[in-house]
């Protein structure tokens, strides 16, 4: 190496094709408090004005409808042996299948109907060819086992390993994707379920963390945080608005206190709450899905992590994180500081996305990072 140059870019995980924030090692990718002088501070939070709907600006939907990012192959396709194992542990041939159209990965997954009119959702994949979702699979499979009983979170049936092939079933739940833009009514009803599930993780069940779970403090060091790489001149600089191009020593000043807010909880964090992983059934209920990145961490990086899609429906995404039972003993800057991480992730990822992922992945990410971005430079006065 020349003397003087950077040293070389953090390798970046091939599990980023899932697009979750917590991209552990394992499967492929300090603390002040002060609060900033223009930072809402709780209790004491400035109200902007809000128009029809509690919006508080226009809707900025995502570029692609999260129900159609998906590119997952077909019943048809799979292996002979694989059809036929799946049909005989249903108990019946499979007569339907509705492929699951959201989603980045581009592992099989569908609610099959059989030929007695049962129904179950499946996810399946290669060893050969996709061994990074045959170990989420597996590691989803042993988390939904060992959950809290009553959370809204689907229900696993059985796991089955045939023709190199892995399969895990869930009771299939029967609804649909939030709509976005947000209807704020079926956000708050998405937001007290998840009070409700973080509750219930506060505390996890001893066999549930005797699964080894990772840690957020360690998922942020060696994943999630960006900034600190792009200020060092070791990952390139994404594209930035022209006022926030001089904002990168805070950006990543602000996102390196994340991993000691993170260390200092004792919970468990579901890792990956975005829009795409709710299911809103037919009597309104919000149900938690994809559950692979269960972590010891803090509930409000979740929050944050899913209201960047409120704030992205024009919605005063400020006073709804600040209202949840989840910051209540939050640092007065964590949405910031979490916003930051989250912009920092999403903007770099999207220039490194895998070919193993949907086509749509950078897209999103570089939507993602954008809102998260522009969240925070509003808060920040930065724009």
């Amino acid at each position: 190496m020349a003397s003087g140059s950077p040293p070389p870019a953090r390798a970046r995980s091939i599990s980023c094709q899932k697009s979750s924030v917590l991209m552990t090692r394992q499967s492929d990718r300090e603390v002040g408090r002060r609060r900033h002088p223009t930072s809402p501070a709780r209790g004491a939070r400035r109200r902007r004005r809000t128009g029809q709907h509690g919006r508080v600006s226009n809707p900025a939907p995502p570029p692609v409808p999260y129900h159609a990012t998906a590119q997952r192959p077909p019943w048809h396709t799979l292996p002979g042996a694989v059809r036929a194992a799946l049909s005989d542990r249903l108990g019946a041939p499979v007569v339907a299948a509705e492929t699951a159209g959201a989603g980045f990965t581009r592992g099989f997954a569908a609610v099959l109907r059989t030929g007695d009119g049962d129904t179950a959702f499946v996810k399946a994949a290669s060893r050969a060819e996709q061994p990074h979702l045959v170990d989420w699979y597996a590691r989803e499979a042993a988390i939904l086992a060992r959950l809290p009983a009553g959370l809204p979170a689907p229900r696993l049936r059985w796991t089955l390993f045939e023709a190199d092939w892995y399969a895990l079933c869930l009771e299939p739940i029967h609804g649909r994707l939030p709509r976005l833009p947000w209807d704020p009514a079926e956000l708050a009803g998405t937001l007290a379920g998840y009070a409700d599930v973080a509750a219930a993780l506060a505390e996890p069940p001893p066999d549930l963390v005797a699964l080894g779970l990772p840690r957020l403090a360690d998922l942020a060091r060696d994943d999630i945080l960006w900034w600190g790489e792009v200020a060092a001149g070791r990952e390139p600089v994404p594209p930035l608005p022209e006022p926030l191009r001089g904002r990168i020593a805070d950006l990543a000043a602000l996102e390196s206190r994340l991993p000691g807010y993170a260390a200092a909880t004792t919970g468990l964090t579901h890792g990956d709450l975005r829009a795409d992983n709710v299911l809103i059934d037919v009597a309104g209920t919000a149900w938690f899905c994809d559950w692979t990145w269960l972590c010891h961490g803090p509930a409000w990086f979740d929050l944050a992590n899913l209201l960047i899609t409120g704030y992205a429906s024009g919605l005063d995404a400020d006073a709804l994180f600040a209202a949840h039972p989840t910051v209540a003993d939050a640092p007065d800057d964590a949405l910031d500081v979490t916003l930051a991480a989250l912009a920092g992730y999403h903007l770099t990822a999207a220039a490194s996305a895998p070919p193993t992922a949907s086509t749509h992945l950078p897209t999103h990410q570089r939507w993602t990072g954008e809102q998260a971005l522009g969240w925070l430079a509003r808060r920040r006065g930065w724009s």
